[in-house]
């Protein structure tokens, strides 16, 4: 039986796909896109009741998606399990159950134009009084990520302990004001980039430096700015250094006509030889082994490694798991671009997160 699976598309991700042909796997994609528009489309699809054997997920996004989920605990190989890294399989638990398995651990480093920077800001604060100019997603889950960044960063917070909204507060205010000045001196379409316009502009050099997921070495290598641009660690805010980080996964939707299909799939994409495709991709993938595995090809390449490594062991911060999750990021996000767009100040940005959060979270 065919297998249908939903795919999360880009530069970072397709490189993967290939081990469907290499396997001989019988595969139909039904949905593909970007994560915003695939979660969009995969909530239609499942709402309706339509059959996806395989999704492509994000532990972030699971809690809003556990209503079609199947539970993988007596599913998933334990032996297969254990080769992924630890903290990777806990961030697919939601209410004690094991919702997705881990493709890969996203965390940002920093990567700048060795050519034009001579002192590499340390921290955000250094990087706004600074001529670099840095580029940012201005829109969507990225945008709400670096929102996320400079609040806890700065020792604060989104949500309580009970997970209710706890947002408006001098530290968000500052965090959109950063946001707004960074945005200032960058491009003027910046405010509409998504992750892929952020990576187009380093390599292009329409930016100085930029922040960039590991899945993002593979252009950058093979660019023509490779031998300047260099990697960094985070900027860090005045509380501590922090990455906005999660895992894309693999789901197996309560709609699947193929269980054992999904399984078989599953477990080829959870295998060293997949997740070793992953790694050589740049991405920091969740196969413990395969990871380790990985040769440096050069000096920057070392450096990448090493810094991407330390940011996932002392900088890793993710969302609490929230069913209504993608409700508040939409907020947010829409919110601080009205302010990077000038449409709002930023008092009145979080002010509009913080009602549309309590909106969203209320029973």
């Amino acid at each position: 039986m065919t297998v249908r699976v939903a795919l999360i598309a880009g530069p970072m991700y397709d490189h993967l796909y290939r081990v469907f042909d290499d396997a001989g796997v019988d595969v139909e994609i039904v949905a593909s896109g970007d994560h915003p528009t695939l979660n969009r489309v995969v909530a239609e699809m499942l709402a309706q009741g339509e059959r996806i054997d395989l999704l492509a997920t994000h532990a972030k996004y699971t809690p809003s998606q556990a209503q079609w989920l199947r539970p993988l605990d007596d599913l998933v190989d334990d032996s297969a399990l254990s080769q992924l890294a630890p903290v990777a399989v806990e961030l697919g638990r939601f209410k004690g159950d094991l919702l997705c398995v881990p493709r890969l651990i996203d965390v940002r480093v920093m990567w700048v134009r060795s050519d034009r920077v001579m002192t590499v800001p340390n921290t955000w604060a250094e990087l706004v009084a600074s001529d670099v100019v840095f580029g940012f997603p201005g829109r969507e889950s990225g945008l709400f990520g670096t929102f996320f960044e400079l609040v806890s960063g700065a020792g604060g917070t989104l949500f309580a302990a009970d997970g209710s909204p706890a947002i408006e507060s001098p530290l968000a205010v500052e965090a959109v004001e950063t946001l707004v000045a960074l945005a200032r001196r960058g491009p003027a379409g910046l405010p509409t980039w998504h992750y892929d316009q952020v990576d187009d502009a380093l390599l292009s050099g329409a930016v100085d430096a930029a922040a960039a997921w590991p899945g993002g070495w593979g252009s950058i290598s093979r660019s023509r700015f490779a031998d300047v641009l260099v990697p960094h660690m985070y900027p860090a805010s005045s509380n501590r250094r922090v990455s906005y980080s999660g895992c894309h996964a693999w789901a197996i939707p309560t709609t699947c006509g193929d269980v054992s299909g999904a399984l078989e799939l599953m477990h080829l994409l959870m295998s060293r030889e997949a997740q070793s495709i992953d790694a050589a991709g740049g991405n920091m993938c969740a196969h413990e082994a395969a990871l380790a595995g990985v040769v440096p090809v050069n000096e920057i390449d070392r450096r990448r490694l090493e810094i991407t490594r330390r940011t996932i062991e002392e900088a890793m911060i993710c969302y609490p798991p929230l069913a209504k999750f993608p409700a508040v990021e939409d907020a947010g996000w829409s919110a601080i671009q009205r302010a990077l767009q000038g449409q709002l100040s930023p008092e009145d940005a979080v002010r509009a997160i913080q009602r549309a959060a309590e909106s969203a979270l209320t029973p």
